[in-house]
């Protein structure tokens, strides 16, 4: 398995009540298939036989339900340092997976949760930028100025600004946000060489909604994953529209973890 530059998103799993459940609404809405850990509460996704993501059941009820995104890193302990001194937290300290890695947990600024992994055996994706597979991912922040500083640090982003279209969890979609894009270190900054992005919470969301990271999956027809998704006993929180690189929606799966798909635009009609 190929490695992941430092700073790009490798990996995506998903904290679940039910993992049966999950298993059955991401099987019938992206076609995964699924194989368990060893004993373990949690199930690696496959796409064409291709690792996706994981679904993990919950092992404390309060723990949200949600998507998470983790970072690529040659050096987990000295990133782990740099969230420190950048203003971040730091959630979970360096843990070993076995052979597979290593991994940490981690808060910006803003208050966004977000992953690292230091890989071993297991590198992150082994699909992405197809349908059924991991595609695209943004932080919401109400403190943009504090995050791209702290992104930048941390990973060593370079970021490129521009006005879009954003939508959240709640579904209220707004144009001419504040938005940016992240590029690796050592590549030129642009559209061409983004790996994630930052968007902001306006006045538009409601005053609790915590920051966070939206997670995209490429589909190859969005008007219909969003029907399945109803379908599956989910919701579509922002209906398909329109975006300068294809046509998106914002949906929940059936357990209220949010979720974005998106179709490339290469692949619409």
């Amino acid at each position: 398995m190929a490695a992941f530059a430092h700073s790009v998103p490798c990996w995506v799993d998903v904290q679940l009540s039910d993992l049966e459940a999950g298993k059955r609404f991401y099987g019938g809405l992206f076609g995964w298939t699924f194989r368990a850990g060893d004993g373990l509460p949690f199930a690696d996704a496959y796409s064409d036989g291709r690792l996706v993501a994981a679904l993990a059941a919950k092992q404390d009820g309060r723990m949200p339900t949600a998507w998470g995104v983790y970072f690529s890193t040659d050096d987990i302990t000295a990133t782990v340092a740099l969230i420190r001194e950048a203003g971040g937290q730091v959630i979970t300290d360096p843990v070993r997976a076995g052979r597979a890695g290593v991994l940490a947990q981690a808060a910006d600024p803003g208050g966004a949760v977000f992953g690292l992994w230091q890989a071993g055996d297991r590198a992150g994706f082994e699909k992405q930028n197809e349908p059924g597979a991991f595609c695209w991912t943004e932080v919401y922040t109400r403190q943009p100025a504090a995050v791209d500083a702290f992104y930048e640090r941390v990973f060593g982003f370079r970021g490129t600004d521009m006005d879009e279209t954003a939508v959240g969890a709640t579904g209220t979609a707004e144009s001419g946000i504040d938005f940016r894009m992240w590029s690796p270190a050592d590549a030129e900054p642009g559209p061409d060489t983004a790996v994630g992005g930052r968007s902001v919470i306006t006045d538009a969301f409601p005053a609790v909604m915590p920051s966070y990271f939206l997670t995209y999956f490429a589909v190859a027809d969005c008007d219909r994953a969003a029907e399945t998704v109803v379908h599956l006993g989910g919701r579509v929180t922002a209906p398909p529209f329109d975006i300068p690189y294809g046509r998106m929606a914002v949906v929940q799966d059936d357990q209220g973890a949010a979720f974005a798909v998106l179709q490339p635009t290469e692949l619409l009609p």
